[in-house]
């Protein structure tokens, strides 16, 4: 299919999950949020199919767990440990994703901008501050989740320096939608829930997985 062709389908999958959400229809829901990492995974492959970068193999796991964590996190109510499974898999594809912006900066030679791991650090300290009186026996979990995105967000936005600065604004975006989408998540889940907090979670989770694979489709071709 053509570039648009994806984007449309995966903006009918993110909107019929958002309705979902709001309409709860759990089988609407339960059946459209597995299915925007795999509209994802298709659109980057269906971009990438002649390249035979190494740059993939980073990618394609970090979409993986993504979805894995998208599966586990829709039975929370069930149990904390699947909301404690899904926290695991996500932070497995933010290592993958990592290593992806590592081998970007190695590639381009990109020096750390100390400044902007500076701002990074306030703003996790600030967060796991708030949030830590409420977190109980989530706290560590919470805490090594949170250093680990933050790494991964201090390494997106030394994307904003490559050469490729188109690609890099995406990446760098997309990795900010993820870290606002899983603080919205915390915040709601730890302090104190509030009637959008869904729609906001999963608009800019879908629009931060789209927008790094879309950094990652131009980087790569």
């Amino acid at each position: 299919m053509r570039k648009q062709t994806w984007i449309i389908l995966f903006f009918i999958i993110l909107i019929a999950n958002i309705s979902g959400g709001l309409l709860k229809d759990q089988w609407l829901d339960y059946i459209s949020k597995p299915l925007i990492v795999v509209s994802v995974v298709a659109y980057f492959l269906s971009q990438t199919s002649g390249s035979s970068t190494t740059l993939k193999k980073w990618i394609l796991p970090a979409l993986f767990f993504s979805w894995v964590g998208d599966i586990l996190l829709m039975f929370q109510v069930a149990s904390q440990l699947f909301f404690l499974l899904g926290l695991s898999s996500f932070l497995l594809a933010h290592i993958f994703y990592i290593i992806f912006f590592q081998s970007i900066r190695a590639r381009e030679k990109t020096t750390p901008k100390l400044w902007l791991l500076l701002i990074v650090l306030v703003y996790y300290t600030a967060l796991i501050s708030f949030l830590s009186p409420h977190l109980r026996d989530m706290k560590l979990p919470v805490i090594i989740y949170g250093a680990v995105i933050s790494l991964m967000l201090s390494l997106a936005l030394d994307m904003l320096f490559i050469s490729n600065k188109r690609a890099g604004r995406w990446m760098m975006t997309g990795a900010l939608l993820f870290v606002l989408s899983d603080s919205v998540l915390a915040i709601n889940q730890f302090y104190q829930s509030f009637p959008l907090a869904g729609v906001i979670i999963m608009l800019t989770y879908g629009l931060a997985q789209l927008f790094i694979i879309e950094g990652a489709i131009k980087y790569i071709k």
